[in-house]
């Protein structure tokens, strides 16, 4: 028998991580904030005193957050380390702090073993202020949490590792994650230009397209 953890995932049936369940103290609250985030409402729906439920989804995501009254048992504040993937973390630290947001300041961990004791769910590292000095992909974090204590990540992700996407369809959520990619991919094809010359390269188009859909795939990025 073949044990999970030799299973690529290929072939087997479909299960889609869809909810995450938030526990909050005050209903209401939670509903206020998590709409000032800019989140979409998909549900408030309550049978009696004695259930409620709210759904609300980020922008982007395949995935959403419920809570409410009697939704869970877990203790008001004890969700951490709930990460949301971002490709320009700096946009999405500023929009948020625009929308009344206490966004920490943006932080990459230091070094690669378990050292600090800054963040445990942040692989146990130290937080070292400012971006990744290199910007590397999965490398930058900003942290906020809402009025009950849960705690949330922003990750900033621009090139995806080998594997993490086994189709060859590259996917943009928001329009700003695309243009986000089509920046990336300009620098990026800018630099392709001047090792070949400086010659315009008709075939620019062709030559962004790789780009983005090998840097959101996880494959080797044109040179």
């Amino acid at each position: 028998m073949s044990s999970a953890s030799n299973m690529t995932g290929n072939g087997t049936s479909e299960m889609k991580l869809e909810i995450i369940v938030v526990p909050v103290s005050d209903v209401d609250r939670a509903k206020a904030f998590y709409g000032g985030l800019g989140w979409r409402l998909d549900a408030d729906y309550s049978s009696g005193d004695n259930y409620r439920v709210i759904q609300f989804t980020p922008p982007g995501s395949n995935a959403s957050v419920i809570f409410g009254k009697n939704v869970t048992p877990a203790a008001p504040g004890s969700a951490q380390g709930l990460y949301l993937i971002v490709s320009d973390i700096e946009a999405t630290r500023k929009e948020l702090r625009q929308r009344g947001v206490d966004v920490s300041e943006v932080f990459h961990p230091e070094g690669e073993v378990y050292s600090g004791p800054d963040a445990p769910y942040l692989f146990g590292r130290r937080r070292v202020s400012g971006p990744d000095p290199d910007r590397g992909s999965y490398r930058s974090f900003a942290a906020f949490s809402d009025p009950d204590g849960n705690g949330w990540l922003f990750q900033e992700i621009t090139a995806r590792l080998p594997g993490r996407i086994t189709s060859d369809l590259a996917a943009f959520g928001t329009a700003k994650d695309l243009a986000a990619g089509l920046r990336r991919a300009a620098e990026a094809h800018g630099e392709h230009e001047k090792r070949n010359g400086g010659k315009h390269d008709e075939n620019w188009p062709d030559w962004y397209a790789q780009y983005m859909m090998a840097e959101q795939t996880g494959k080797p990025l044109p040179q």
